[in-house]
């Protein structure tokens, strides 16, 4: 990524600060990803934002708020070059009497504050979360950018109407809206019409390690039957676990590897010998688990929340070579020349041997390539050319 000008903007003149996803949560989001790659160019406070989802009695969720709450009032910790993050945290119970009024105003004090580590620079706000959206064009910023790539109201144990509504606020107060679902694309531009289309991107180099002969299967994997259908990713609501079981169960001599936290009972799926469960895993050491895949798999519920996503795994398991079957949707719909989208239990079952039977080299390297120039370094890259047009239509 290059810093050069555009219209006499220099971006190393400005500092973002940026609302997004725990830095911590664990799933890399676009999220983090493109606020590593805009510390690149200008200086960056990631401001962890509360969760969509109003806290749970879990022990997990507990946790998550404690480390919140008393981070709250540290000063913002430095995680790379150019890079600090913060957490400002906001009381959860919204309908009761001066808690949101409260919520407003401290969290505007708690994120000035924190924007000392940016220096003397002019600013950008950036959101990716909606829910702190009424900050937006409260931190003597001179552009708001709306980064948004889900939809939001649709996540399942949130307050839908709450959420909407933020969502709609912010997407009017913005100077720049991006959206990553295709299928959001046309409702934001009638509300903005300085909406772009910024579809996900993928770190192709780390994936491409999937293939690499020197990297090393995790010992968990490394000596279970094949074939193995494997995925990545948070196990939530919006996977159909009762999918998966039927598939191993219809298949007892392969072994389906499932690596990531499981955020709902999955009782059932413990109970199958042939379905193996690896737990959380840190980013960088997915591609290890992939290169034991022989299929991967987008295993989706088909709600509305699904409808609209554009998934970050399609594009990482893309990066991986290996064989993908997914459940469709409009934006997984534009691989289909690479991956094979199934509807129905049977039908999804009958692509899985499919994927198995018929993948070659060749359609392997066709898969690297369908991918090859969506870097995520690529994608902020085209984001910023916008970011500076927008920067430049405000300076004249």
């Amino acid at each position: 990524m290059t810093n050069g000008r555009f219209g006499g903007i220099v971006l190393e003149q400005y500092g973002v600060v940026y609302f997004g996803n725990d830095w911590q949560a664990e799933n890399r989001t676009s999220s983090h990803h493109v606020a590593a790659r805009l510390a690149l160019s200008m200086p960056v406070l990631y401001v962890d934002s509360p969760g969509l989802r109003a806290p749970q009695a879990s022990g997990r969720d507990l946790r998550r708020a404690f480390r919140k709450i008393s981070s709250a009032l540290r000063r913002p910790v430095q995680i790379g070059p150019n890079f600090w993050r913060c957490t400002v945290p906001q009381l959860p119970f919204r309908r009761v009497p001066g808690v949101e009024t409260f919520n407003r105003l401290f969290s505007r004090w708690a994120v000035k504050r924190n924007m000392r580590v940016l220096g003397d620079c002019r600013r950008i706000s950036w959101f990716v979360v909606p829910h702190p959206g009424f900050l937006a064009k409260k931190l003597g910023e001179e552009l708001c950018v709306y980064y948004c790539i889900d939809d939001y109201a649709a996540h399942p144990g949130v307050d839908t109407t709450l959420i909407a509504e933020r969502d709609r606020e912010l997407t009017e107060r913005a100077d720049l809206v991006f959206v990553a679902p295709p299928a959001l694309l046309e409702a934001k531009r009638a509300i903005n019409p300085n909406t772009r289309f910024s579809p996900h991107g993928v770190d192709v180099a780390l994936f491409a390690r999937a293939m690499d002969p020197a990297t090393e299967i995790p010992a968990l994997a490394r000596d279970l039957p094949h074939p193995v259908v494997g995925y990545f990713g948070s196990i939530h609501e919006w996977i159909d676990v009762e999918l998966i079981e039927w598939l191993a169960r219809e298949r007892p001599q392969w072994t389906f590897l499932l690596v990531g936290h499981a955020a709902i009972n999955i009782s059932g799926l413990r109970a199958l010998p042939n379905v193996v469960l690896a737990g959380t895993q840190p980013y960088a050491e997915l591609p290890n688990w992939a290169k034991a895949f022989d299929v991967a798999i987008i295993p989706y519920r088909l709600n509305r929340q699904v409808a609209n996503a554009n998934p970050l795994k399609l594009r990482e398991y893309l990066a991986t070579g290996r064989p993908v079957v997914s459940v469709g949707n409009p934006e997984i719909e534009k691989f289909s020349r690479w991956v094979r989208i199934a509807e129905g239990r049977e039908v999804f079952l009958a692509e899985l041997d499919g994927a198995l039977r018929d993948d070659t080299p060749q359609a392997m390297a066709e898969r690297v390539d369908a991918v090859a120039g969506q870097s995520w370094d690529n994608r902020v890259a085209e984001v910023l050319q916008e970011v500076k047009a927008a920067l430049a239509l405000h300076s004249s």
